[in-house]
């Protein structure tokens, strides 16, 4: 009898205690943050989205967020130094998706830490150039380097995974380095300087923006056997 009691007493208990939520997304967008000095950051975080503020450095809380899977710097301050560390934090080499989208970087990081990474995005940076980008993981399904100073399509051998790659508002004039990329399916060139269609080796293609270029052929564009929608300027 006494034991029963027990068991009664505690399954009241259990029922009336209230089990704290797991916080696995934390949206800081449009906050203006200067830092995240305020800001209380769990351990249990997958996805962090820092859109939209003024960051000038990685706060280093976020390197101890082990299930850390999606980060957004995108539109904040960062330069190559504030971003450095975030590449050398063993406790979120999960990483899945990085952006850092709009912001005051000159280099590629070295990304070599994220194995797994699907998504990386550097767009409306100042890249001169896309030397680094060998490090990146070849898992990745999505690149992004739309406005920056990029002139030349290299270090993408290794993409074999690669789906959609942006290029759209640099310096590019040649279409080159292309061919092992057999999974693309869409590839973004709009705002470039290219004269001449390539589209050897890229079988799984189905879009290609090149729209406001300076194409002087429109012979590039057969592909046997294959469906796929363009979007184009010639001129």
């Amino acid at each position: 009898m006494a034991s029963g009691e027990g068991t009664g007493d505690s399954n009241a208990a259990g029922a009336g205690m209230e089990v704290p939520e797991v916080e696995l997304c934390l949206d800081l967008t449009s906050c203006q943050l200067h830092d995240l000095s305020e800001v209380e950051i769990p351990p249990t975080l997958e996805e962090l989205d820092l859109t939209a503020n003024r960051l000038t450095a990685v706060d280093p809380r976020i390197g101890h967020l082990p299930r850390l899977r999606k980060l957004s710097f995108r539109q904040n301050l960062l330069d190559d130094d504030a971003v450095a560390p975030l590449f050398t934090w063993d406790a979120i080499a999960g990483l899945q998706e990085i952006v850092l989208r709009d912001n005051k970087l000159i280099k590629i990081p070295d990304a070599s830490i994220f194995k797994g990474l699907l998504v990386f995005d550097v767009s409306f940076n100042e890249l001169s150039s896309l030397n680094g980008l060998s490090k990146v993981s070849s898992t990745v399904k999505e690149l992004y380097f739309s406005k920056n100073e990029v002139p030349k399509m290299e270090e993408l051998e290794h993409f074999h995974a690669l789906e959609l790659l942006e290029l759209g508002s640099n310096r590019l004039r040649v279409m080159e380095n292309l061919e092992t990329l057999t999974n693309l399916q869409e590839l973004w060139l709009g705002r470039n300087r290219i004269r001449t269609i390539n589209l050897c080796g890229l079988k799984s293609i189905k879009k290609i923006s090149l729209q406001s270029n300076r194409l002087t052929s429109m012979n590039g564009l057969q592909v046997p056997c294959r469906t796929f929608t363009s979007s184009l300027t010639f001129c």
